[in-house]
C-alpha cells in the first residue's frame, strides 16, 4: 500500500517500463514453444533406439514375432469361425506352415543334391578355363606361379590363425544366440496367437483413460495394415522367385527351382535377400552357360527387381496398405519392403 503523496519506487509499475517478455516477438514465442517441444520429441526417440539397440536380442523376435503372427492370425481366425477349438487352430495353423517351409527347404535341398555332380564337373571345368586365359598372353602365368601364390595365401592364414580362432569363436556364439532368438521368436508367437488381445488391452491400459479409445483404435488400423501389408509381401515375392526363375530355365540352368526358391525366401530379407539371391544366380548362369549368359541372367535379376520396385510396390502394395505409390517406389528396398514402418504395424495382435 502506497501513502498519499509517496513516491513510486517500483520500476516496474512506472509508465513506459517494459518487462523482458515484452520484448519477445510472438514469432519467437510460438518458434521456442515448438523448440522445446521438439527437443522432448527427439530425447524420446533417442531412448527409445538405445533400448531397442540394447535389447535387440528380445526385440528383434519379438518383431519377427510379430510378422508371423500377421501372417498366421487370419487363418486361425477362420478356423475358430469354423467351430474349431481356439488351441487345435492354432496348432493346425503352426504345423501348416512349418511343413510348407519344411517342404520348400526340401526341394531346394534335394534340387542342389541332384545337380552337385554337375555343378562340381562345371566349376572343375570353369577353373581349367580361366587358368588357361590366365596362362596365355598377356598374363603367362605357370604352374609355379600358382604354387607361389597358393604358399602365400598358407602362410598368410598361419600368420593370422589367432584372428581366424576369434572369428569363429564369434560365429560359434552367434549361433547359440540364433538359436535362442529362434526359440524366444516361436514362444512369442504362440503367445501373441493364444492372447493377443489381453497383451493389447494391458498395452492400452498404460496410457490415460481419455486416450485409451484413441490408443486402441490405432492399433486396430495398425494391425489390419500389418496383416495386409505381410500377405501381399508374399504375393511380391512370389512373383519375384516366379520371374528370376523363369529366366534361369529358360538360360537352361539346371538349378533353376532353388534359385526361384531362394529368390522367394529372400525377397522377405530387405536389402540383403535381394543382392545375395541375384548374385546366386549370376554365379551359378557364369559357371553353367557362360559369360554371356550371365549377363542376360543378371539383366533378368535387375528387370524384375525393377519391376516389383515400381510396378508392384506402388500399385499392389501401396493399394492394399493405402499408401501413395509415390514412397511405396522408393529406390530403397529397405524404405519400401521394411514390415516394421510405423504406419504398417501396431504392438500387438487382437482377436475379432
Amino acid at each position: 500500500m502506497r501513502l498519499p503523496g509517496s513516491k513510486n519506487t517500483d520500476p516496474s509499475t512506472r509508465p513506459g517500463t517494459l518487462h523482458a517478455d515484452d520484448t519477445v516477438t510472438n514469432g519467437m514465442k510460438i518458434a521456442g514453444a515448438w523448440g522445446w517441444r521438439i527437443l522432448v520429441v527427439v530425447a524420446c526417440f533417442a531412448v527409445l533406439i538405445y533400448l531397442i539397440t540394447t535389447l535387440s536380442e528380445i526385440v528383434i523376435p519379438f518383431l519377427i514375432a510379430l510378422l508371423i503372427s500377421a501372417l498366421l492370425k487370419p487363418a486361425v481366425t477362420a478356423l475358430v469361425h469354423r467351430r474349431w477349438p481356439k488351441w487345435l487352430a492354432i496348432v493346425v495353423t503352426l504345423l501348416g506352415t512349418l511343413i510348407v517351409f519344411g517342404a520348400l527347404v526340401l526341394l531346394v535341398v534335394s534340387q542342389v543334391r541332384a545337380g552337385l555332380p554337375a555343378l562340381e564337373k562345371e566349376s572343375v571345368s570353369s577353373f581349367k578355363s580361366v587358368q588357361a586365359f590366365l596362362a596365355a598372353p598377356p598374363f603367362n602365368l605357370t604352374t609355379t606361379d600358382y604354387q607361389k601364390y597358393i604358399d602365400q595365401a598358407t602362410k598368410a592364414l598361419q600368420d593370422s590363425s589367432k584372428s581366424l580362432l576369434s572369428g569363429a569363436a564369434a560365429v560359434g556364439l552367434g549361433g547359440v544366440h540364433f538359436v535362442a532368438d529362434g526359440l524366444l521368436t516361436i514362444f512369442a508367437t504362440i503367445f501373441m496367437m493364444i492372447d493377443g488381445e489381453g497383451v493389447w488391452k494391458w498395452v492400452t491400459r498404460l496410457f490415460p483413460r481419455r486416450a485409451r479409445t484413441a490408443v486402441d483404435g490405432a492399433g486396430q488400423a495398425g494391425w489390419h495394415t500389418l496383416t495386409t501389408f505381410v500377405r501381399v509381401q508374399i504375393f511380391v515375392a512370389a512373383v519375384d522367385g516366379l520371374g528370376v526363375g523363369l529366366f534361369a530355365f529358360f538360360l537352361g540352368l539346371p538349378l533353376a527351382v532353388p534359385i526361384g526358391v531362394l529368390v522367394f525366401l529372400a525377397s522377405f530379407i530387405p536389402v540383403v535377400g535381394a543382392i545375395v539371391s541375384g548374385a546366386f544366380a549370376v554365379v551359378i548362369a557364369l559357371l553353367f552357360v557362360g559369360p554371356l549368359q550371365a549377363l542376360i541372367m543378371l539383366g533378368g535379376v535387375v528387370i524384375v527387381h525393377l519391376l516389383e520396385a515400381h510396378v508392384l510396390q506402388p500399385l499392389v502394395m501401396g493399394n492394399a496398405v493405402k499408401v501413395h505409390p509415390s514412397p511405396s517406389s522408393s529406390p530403397w528396398p529397405a524404405a519400401r519392403t521394411s514390415p516394421v514402418s510405423p504406419a504398417r504395424c501396431s504392438p500387438c495382435p487382437r482377436s475379432p
